[in-house]
C-alpha cells in the first residue's frame, strides 16, 4: 500500500488577540481532523500578531515557555483530542533576556516531542526580529511523529540552503516552514525558494504564510500557503493570496524514496569538498 499522509496548514488573518486567535485555529484543527488528516501546522507566532513590524518592548507580553505555557499546553489537549501531529509556532521565553522564535512539535498522542528554534533572525524594515530574538541553539531536529519523520524551519530561514540540507541528512519527510512575509518583499521568491529546497532535499515542504494586514505595520502579508512535493511540484493548488484558508493535502511519501532512487543527489554529495562553506 502507499504510504499516504494527509496533512494540513493554516494560513489566518489576525484576530486581534490571543484567545480567539488560538480559538479560531482550534476550529480550524477540529475541521482537518474531520477531512482525515493526521497533522497540521499553523504560521510563524501564530498566537500573536507579527509584532516585529515595530520594536517595542510591550511586545515582550506576548512570549511564554516552551513546552510548559499556556499555548503549548492546550495544543497538547488538542492533538489528543483530533489525534493530529501539531506543529506550534510561537515566541519562546526560556528565562530573563533569553527569547527565540521557535515551534514545539506535538505527536498525535499530545505528547510534547520538542522544539526548533529560528537560527536565521533578520533585522530589516518591518521585521525587525533581532529586537526581540536570540538566534536558535538547539539544532536542527528531526521529530519521529504518528505520520513519519517531521522537521520546521521557520521563515526567513528559508534563504539559506544549509538548513534545509541539514534537516534532510537528518531524516526529515516533511519540513513545515511557518511565515510572516510581505508582498513587496519576497511575493517573487515565495513559489521559487521551497520547491527548490524540496528538489534539492528530496522531501515534501509545507510552506505557511500569515494572510492580511495587521495593526502594527503595513506589511501586505500575502498568503500563498502551499504544499510542495519532492519533484518540486505542488501539490494541489496553493491557497488565496487574500484570505484565510485551511489546506488539506495527500502526500505520498513512497515518492521521496522513488525520487531519491532516481536522482541520486544524496549519493554524489561531496562534504569532503564542503569545508569552505563553513569558513566564518
Amino acid at each position: 500500500m502507499a504510504n499516504v499522509v494527509r496533512a494540513a496548514l493554516v494560513q489566518a488573518t489576525w484576530t486581534g488577540d490571543t484567545e480567539s486567535m488560538i480559538a479560531k485555529h482550534e476550529e480550524h484543527a477540529r475541521e482537518a481532523a474531520r477531512q482525515g488528516a493526521k497533522a497540521i501546522g499553523f504560521q510563524e507566532v501564530f498566537n500573536a500578531p507579527y509584532f516585529c513590524q515595530v520594536q517595542d518592548p510591550e511586545h515582550y507580553r506576548w512570549a511564554e515557555p516552551v513546552p510548559d505555557g499556556p499555548t503549548v499546553r492546550r495544543m497538547q489537549d488538542l492533538a489528543r483530542e483530533t489525534g493530529m501531529v501539531i506543529v506550534v509556532p510561537v515566541f519562546e521565553i526560556e528565562g530573563a533576556g533569553f527569547y527565540y522564535n521557535t515551534a514545539a512539535v506535538i505527536d498525535a498522542d499530545g505528547s510534547y516531542l520538542g522544539k526548533y528554534r529560528k537560527h536565521h533572525i533578520p533585522q530589516v524594515k518591518g521585521f525587525w526580529e533581532k529586537f526581540y530574538f536570540r538566534p536558535g541553539n538547539a539544532g536542527w531536529p528531526v521529530f519521529d511523529t504518528a505520520v513519519g519523520r517531521v522537521g520546521v524551519y521557520i521563515c526567513y530561514d528559508r534563504h539559506f540552503p544549509e538548513g534545509w540540507r541539514q534537516l534532510g541528512l537528518n531524516g526529515a519527510q516533511l519540513v513545515y516552514n511557518p511565515s510572516a512575509t510581505s508582498r513587496g518583499l519576497s511575493a517573487y521568491l515565495w513559489q521559487l525558494e521551497q520547491p527548490a529546497a524540496a528538489v534539492a532535499n528530496e522531501y515534501f515542504i509545507a510552506a505557511i504564510n500569515r494572510v492580511g494586514q495587521e495593526e502594527y505595520g503595513d506589511n501586505d502579508f500575502y498568503g500563498t500557503s502551499y504544499f510542495v512535493d519532492p519533484r518540486g511540484q505542488f501539490v494541489g493548488e496553493p491557497a488565496s493570496d487574500s484570505k484565510e484558508q485551511l489546506l488539506v493535502r495527500d502526500l505520498d511519501f513512497d515518492l521521496i524514496d522513488t525520487v531519491r532512487q532516481q536522482w541520486a543527489f544524496y549519493r554524489d554529495r561531496r562534504p569532503d569538498a564542503y569545508e569552505g562553506l563553513v569558513r566564518p
